[in-house]
């Protein structure tokens, strides 16, 4: 992207943190956990799970695995929010926290480099958050972000390895980027409640004169790539790890800036990883919100919107977060909890205010050639 310069609550229990190792075993990186039970503590909460040998199968939907609630959440800059991170990093998401954390599993979009080393490259905007931003997105519920977007190295090869670096310590997982090809297109696989969640996460939109250095390679850092020609990996990739998960699911980077409605470029990859074994494909960059809704079986988000963003309009200020339940290929149920972003942080919305929002994704859901419902059809028209 170039930029624009309640009634949910949880209890939770105790966190274990799990790190990713430097040299990963592909789809074996593990969960920071989250716990939403009342009861016990150890009910509901993510696990690391080692995925069977190459060739091995599984039952893609185990009759004994209970359902897993996954929220998504749009573009994460922290622009201008910085100071507050560092000053306080557990107070800067209180609003949506419990939000958060009424899901098992939250995944959102960092739109920025970790630290503070390296110089800027040469583009309309460079972002970059405190490390501390691991403990404030950890804090709130956020277990693993998308770095697959074109931020991702805004300040160069030494800022990438600088934010990889912030993964290890921290602890915190990262995914959509890496040392190599390998690392990057590596899925971040749990498992909670008997089901196993694998996510990858990679981006089309990348400046043609960056691709050069920001496109990871067998032997160079970089993003994983959602583009032609990588497009036919990022397919291969999701193929490989279906017969090994219960929940497949695709954070993409994609489509138009300030778009309400997803286009064909959108759609094409959409069907093409749908194909290849996605159940559920999300997406932002467009700084708008765009239609969620059920692809015949499967569930598709085309645009989350801003979520943590100093957006100067107040189109770009309509926010929220997406919930799936999931269980094994099945889509349960979704629900959206429509936010507005105010000095840079989404804060639920409630009464007239959230009917109005709720009524406007309807409307994009049409747009967007999406159901309300699943069907026995599928693929975009």
């Amino acid at each position: 992207m170039s930029c624009e310069p309640s009634g949910h609550g949880s209890v939770r229990g105790p966190r274990r943190l799990h790190r990713r190792p430097a040299v990963a075993v592909a789809a074996a990186a593990l969960t920071v956990a989250i716990v939403v039970s009342c009861g016990d503590p150890s009910v509901g909460q993510p696990n690391s799970t080692q995925l069977p040998v190459p060739g091995q199968t599984v039952d893609p939907n185990p009759p004994s695995g209970e359902p897993v609630r996954i929220a998504f959440a749009g573009d994460a800059s922290f622009e201008g929010l910085g100071s507050a991170v560092e000053a306080d990093p557990t107070g800067v998401l209180t609003a949506i926290a419990p939000v958060l954390r009424n899901a098992d599993l939250t995944v959102v979009n960092l739109e920025a480099a970790l630290g503070t080393a390296g110089s800027p490259v040469p583009k309309g905007f460079n972002f970059r958050v405190p490390a501390e931003v691991t403990i404030t997105l950890s804090d709130a519920g956020v277990d693993v972000v998308s770095m697959a977007n074109n931020h991702g190295l805004d300040y160069g090869q030494v800022g990438l390895s600088e934010s990889l670096a912030i993964e290890e310590e921290s602890g915190f997982p990262v995914i959509g980027a890496g040392r190599d090809a390998e690392e990057a297109y590596e899925p971040f696989v749990t498992e909670i409640n008997g089901q196993r969640i694998g996510i990858i996460a990679a981006s089309d939109v990348i400046d043609t004169e960056l691709r050069s250095t920001w496109v990871a390679t067998d032997s160079m850092p970089g993003i994983a790539s959602a583009e032609e020609p990588e497009q036919e990996r990022l397919a291969a990739e999701v193929a490989e790890l279906r017969p090994n998960i219960d929940t497949l699911v695709v954070f993409l980077h994609y489509g138009v800036e300030e778009e309400t409605c997803p286009n064909s470029r959108q759609r094409e990859l959409v069907d093409l990883l749908v194909d290849a074994g996605a159940d559920i494909v999300v997406g932002a960059h467009a700084h708008r919100l765009q239609g969620l809704g059920y692809l015949g079986q499967q569930f598709v988000a085309y645009g989350l919107g801003n979520f943590i963003f100093a957006a100067p309009s107040e189109a770009g200020r309509a926010s929220g977060v997406l919930i799936v339940t999931a269980t094994g290929r099945q889509i349960d149920d979704y629900e959206w909890i429509p936010a507005r972003i105010d000095n840079g942080v989404p804060v639920p919305l409630t009464g007239d205010a959230a009917e109005a929002a709720l009524n406007q994704m309807d409307e994009r859901r049409e747009c967007a050639g999406l159901t309300a419902s699943p069907s026995d059809t599928g693929g975009n028209p």
